[in-house]
């Protein structure tokens, strides 16, 4: 066992001081990314393509010309000292150069930070083999996942290997590589790929490896954050877990942080863990130094991740090569991708109000997309919604003004009284055009705006079963489709944050999915269907002939009928794209 062998090792280590011989600590410093997400252009504040005026302005975050500089910079500061770089996997998927490029512009660029090694996430897999196989003959650096088998009949063959050894500074380090065990659920790896469990797999690995006389062995993992912490860092003989897939920003210093940066973590073989990861899309790089005695045994760790703004000044090479590459990707922008027979109403004031045919669009589209996987619900912020669609040919640029932020397709599930709950809180600032109003598939609502905000202004909800309406059942946990920003709490949706059971945010992007069902729906007609309905104020009755009155009894008072709601009966009203495109960029 580790702990005995520890104990044997400090017996030794004062032995050896008693003659003489000093036995010294061992330092390695490992910097590391995960989930990039194809962001190569750099990321503004809502996460998606950074404009020429906001990098102007200093705003802009991350992409692979600042990655270039922040590794040469650490690995320059770091010289003489032992270093190891390593990757958490999803590196495919988020914008328009993996559309383009599938995973051959992002290889270019990894090849440039010069990576030690990386797992495979599950988006490596989103487009099986005919994305993947290139992308690993073009890397130039070892892929480890131990939990990816390969069969004969698989281009992939040997090029993803479940373990290494290599040598730093003198000492013999294993990595041993792990994927989420429901990639094939939520990617695309093919008939001949299993995907084995990854505690199993992680063991065999390290046992090997431990027989080997290695006792510094790290478990590069793209399982998440929770599991790494709970499951990773207690398997026997595992000393350090650079984690992905969860996006989970570990920090010392940052509020928001899921936990610390290193989060330690107890094995059960008497020593401590450090698990780290390092957010997502390229903001931050990793950067921890971790200590071992003689016998492999982290004695500590520390360090935090490093935030790539514009204090880190963009290589300027990268920056040439990404406008390059770039080009056809304006050419992708008018690509036709499908045809309506009439406008899409994608506008503010109808979107973040009421029923919208954007709204509509995009809901169904998300339920369309996951509908071989129970999902029965669809949910959509109206502040998501950034344009209209004019009647007619639609391209691929046109999609991504309706849906700019680069947001992915979530599911998970949920009670139906959190989702009532959630509706409410959606229907609460409607008079202030908040972007939480929630556009809706799977489901329809009424609601009284003359009732206070949170007080009970959605009246009844109801959803499909089977091919007739049913109530809500507010025990009943049903399973959600809805955007990355919505699930994560955004908006207000806090219990689709803190109440989601399966939660998975990191589906294909929105843009696509909308395209793609544009596409398979040609021409398109947009619809409203009664999904939200509003009551409104009731119309005054004709009164009824007053009784004669008693000769002494007064006359009646002239009854006070209610006003009619005018703004709830009025016509929606439809804006052009241009306009939509000026309004404020507040999500």
């Amino acid at each position: 066992m580790r702990k005995f062998t520890a104990l044997i090792a400090g017996t030794v280590s004062a032995l050896a001081m008693s003659s003489g011989i000093s036995f010294a600590d061992y330092t390695l410093t490992i910097l590391h990314i995960n989930d990039w997400h194809s962001r190569i252009e750099s990321n503004n504040r809502f996460e998606s393509t950074c404009s020429a005026e906001e990098e102007g302005k200093g705003e802009c975050i991350g992409g692979a010309a600042r990655l270039v500089t922040a590794i040469a910079e650490r690995r320059k500061a770091l010289e003489g000292q032992n270093v190891l770089l390593l990757n958490g996997g999803d590196n495919f998927q988020g914008s328009l150069f993996y559309t383009t490029y599938k995973g051959k512009a992002e290889a270019e660029f990894l090849n440039l930070m010069k990576f030690d090694a990386m797992t495979v996430g599950n988006h490596e897999f989103d487009d099986g083999e005919d994305a993947l196989v290139p992308f690993l003959e073009e890397i130039k650096f070892p892929v480890l996942t131990a939990n990816v088998l390969a069969s004969a009949k698989s281009g992939v063959g040997d090029k993803i290997k479940p373990s290494m050894v290599i040598e730093v500074g003198g000492q013999k380090i294993g990595i041993v590589g792990a994927v989420t065990n429901d990639t094939p659920e939520i990617a695309s790896p093919g008939p001949n790929i299993l995907i084995s469990n990854d505690l199993n797999a992680i063991k065999a690995e390290v046992d090997k490896l431990k027989a080997d006389g290695v006792n510094k062995i790290i478990a590069l993992t793209h399982v998440g954050y929770p599991r790494d912490k709970e499951l990773i860092a207690k398997i026997p003989g595992v000393d350090v877990v650079v984690g992905g897939h969860s996006h989970s920003l570990l920090s010392n210093t940052d509020a928001k942080a899921e936990g610390p940066y290193p989060t330690m973590v107890d094995n059960p073989e008497g020593y401590k863990v450090p698990v780290t990861q390092a957010a997502s899309y390229s903001k931050f790089l990793g950067e921890f130094k971790v200590v071992f005695d003689d016998a492999g045994v982290v004695k500590e760790a520390s360090g935090d991740p490093i935030y790539l703004d514009k204090s880190i000044v963009p290589d300027a090479t990268v920056l040439a090569r990404i406008a390059e590459l770039g080009a056809p990707i304006e050419e992708l922008k008018k690509k036709e991708v499908a045809e309506t027979t009439a406008a899409i109403d994608g506008s503010r004031e109808a979107c973040r109000a009421r029923e919208c045919e954007m709204g509509n669009l995009i809901t169904d589209a998300m339920l369309d997309r996951v509908k071989g996987q129970g999902v029965t619900i669809a949910i959509q912020n109206g502040g998501g919604i950034r344009a209209s669609i004019d009647q007619g040919v639609v391209t691929m640029g046109e999609v991504l003004t309706v849906l700019p932020f680069q947001n992915t397709l979530a599911t998970f599930q949920i009670a139906g009284k959190d989702i009532v709950a959630s509706l409410e809180a959606g229907v609460s600032e409607i008079e202030e055009g908040k972007g939480k109003f929630p556009q809706v598939a799977g489901l329809k609502y009424t609601l009284d705006k003359s009732v206070k905000p949170n007080e009970g202004r959605v009246k009844s909800v109801e959803v499909m079963e089977g091919d007739a309406w049913k109530p809500i059942d507010p025990e009943k946990v049903y399973s959600v489709a809805t955007n990355n920003f919505v699930r994560a709490g955004g908006d207000g949706y806090k219990l689709f944050a803190g109440n989601a059971q399966n939660a998975y945010d990191f589906g294909p992007g929105l843009e696509q999915v909308v395209a793609d069902y544009l596409a398979a729906n040609r021409p398109y007609t947009p619809k409203i269907e009664g999904r939200i309905t509003e009551i409104a104020a009731a119309e005054p009755a004709a009164p009824a002939e007053p009784a004669k009155p008693a000769e002494a009894a007064p006359a009646p008072a002239e009854p006070a009928w209610p006003q009619p709601n005018v703004a709830a009966l009025a016509p929606p009203t439809v804006i052009s794209p241009l306009s939509v495109v000026l309004l404020s960029p507040s999500k």
